[in-house]
């Protein structure tokens, strides 16, 4: 009797990156193998190519035959709320007015472990049923939320990025925790859960209104303190929240310029919306290296702006995308480069399918510093994958018949797709859906 070797062997269509694509004749920037395969061992891909080449490599391995569908790196989403599972579609408020009557009132729940629990659950099934193995999520300000939401990470060994939020003023009773509290809680949560097997910690001042300088000094002395921690906060979204940010701090000389101030800005700084910048606040992201978020859905549906994501990569700077869950209306990035693509033909800025596809997995890693672990196929890389079927719906399939490109293929599942659309996930090599 054989005995097992442990491998996994998935035959399909494979498609990923190595740096951002303009169109398909940009040949160097991605490998699609109409007959690849991706051989797994230990969580991790061990090779990936031609099914011919790989096979050989691996001849006792389980093959699992996905064809004739398309392999690609999992989705990574770099902004999304925990506690905000219960909040999407909730009808009718912009920025502040739909956290003072929405998520704030729901985020108290998760000072309870039991309710943190039971929601991490359900947030980690419809991250991996809508195809993405990798997030940046706020939790709310409870340690209970964070635990829950690493500990649920643990659980399933995905590679998941996220932090408490720090928040001690302009928030509701049951909402808020103190300078000194809230450093002592993150700074235990970054002790015990970074570097955890695949957990990272985001240091998590929720926004500027929502933290005294007091605070804020706080978390800058985290981000000195751990230096190889993400940061996460908001910025610029709304023109009533930077109105408000410039009455609690009238010295600073911007928005961004409250952040600078404290010594958050680093490369691994994650910049939620960053719609309304002054010129000054373009020139202070492209020289500190932090990362604008695009978050189309809840852009559109807060009514909050346009993002220039072309403006802002011609000054150097490198944007990720993200659903943003709750305001955001799906937890899809497929649909989140739906809307996307729309916002930005608003401005007359194009996405190609390809330069798309490549920003949801390697290009959000890129934003990550961690496209050596996560977002592409390569060797050596985790064994995150998503199995993707362009004939999903009946629609797909109708428009399919017409299809003659990847290009075209790409594009119906960029604006058609949603999780229909994901056939098979797999975390660290082990199925999901």
């Amino acid at each position: 009797m054989t005995q097992s070797t442990g491998k996994t062997l998935l035959r399909g269509r494979i498609l990923d990156f190595s740096q951002a694509p303009q169109d398909e004749t940009d040949t160097e920037a991605y490998r699609y193998i109409e007959d690849g395969a991706i051989l797994i061992s230990q969580g991790q891909i061990e090779a990936s190519g031609a099914y011919s080449t790989v096979a050989a490599q691996a001849q006792e391995a389980e093959v699992i035959d996905h064809r004739p569908h398309l392999l690609m790196p999992g989705f990574i989403d770099t902004h999304i709320h925990f506690p905000q599972v219960q909040v999407v579609a909730s009808w009718g408020s912009q920025l502040l007015d739909w956290l003072n009557n929405y998520t704030f009132p729901e985020e108290t729940r998760f000072a309870d472990p039991a309710h943190s629990g039971e929601m991490a659950g359900h947030f980690y099934d419809l991250l991996t049923s809508h195809g993405t193995t990798t997030a940046v999520a706020y939790c709310s300000v409870h340690s209970a939320s964070a635990e829950a939401y690493f500990e649920e990470a643990q659980r399933r060994n995905m590679c998941m990025i996220g932090g408490k939020v720090m928040m001690d003023r302009n928030a509701p009773d049951g909402l808020r925790d103190t300078p000194q509290s809230g450093y002592d809680d993150s700074k235990a949560l970054i002790e015990k859960w970074h570097g955890t097997g695949r957990a990272h910690y985001a240091i998590t001042p929720r926004f500027a209104i929502t933290s005294t300088p007091e605070q804020m000094e706080m978390a800058g002395a985290l981000v000195a303190e751990h230096p190889d921690c993400f940061v996460q906060t908001h910025l610029s979204e709304n023109h009533d929240e930077i109105a408000f940010n410039r009455e609690l701090y009238p010295d600073a000389p911007d928005y961004l310029g409250v952040y600078e101030k404290y010594g958050l800005l680093t490369p691994k700084m994650l910049l939620g919306h960053s719609i309304h910048l002054q010129p000054r606040e373009i020139e202070v992201l492209a020289e500190t290296q932090a990362k604008p978020v695009f978050c189309p859905t809840s852009n559109l549906f807060l009514g909050s702006g346009l993002f220039d994501d072309a403006g802002l990569r011609e000054r150097g700077i490198t944007n990720a995308i993200a659903t943003d869950i709750g305001a955001g209306t799906s937890y899809s990035m497929l649909q989140t480069l739906n809307e996307g693509y729309k916002v930005l033909q608003l401005q007359n800025q194009k996405l190609h399918p390809l330069r798309a596809f490549d920003w949801i997995t390697r290009g959000n890693a890129e934003a990550l510093g961690m496209v050596d672990k996560i977002g592409t196929l390569a060797a050596g890389t985790d064994a995150d994958i998503v199995v993707l079927n362009a004939h999903a719906t009946p629609a797909m399939d109708l428009r399919m018949k017409r299809a003659e490109s990847l290009s075209e293929e790409l594009f119906i599942l960029q604006i058609l797709g949603d999780d229909r659309a994901i056939d098979a996930v797999y975390v660290a090599g082990e199925a999901q859906k």
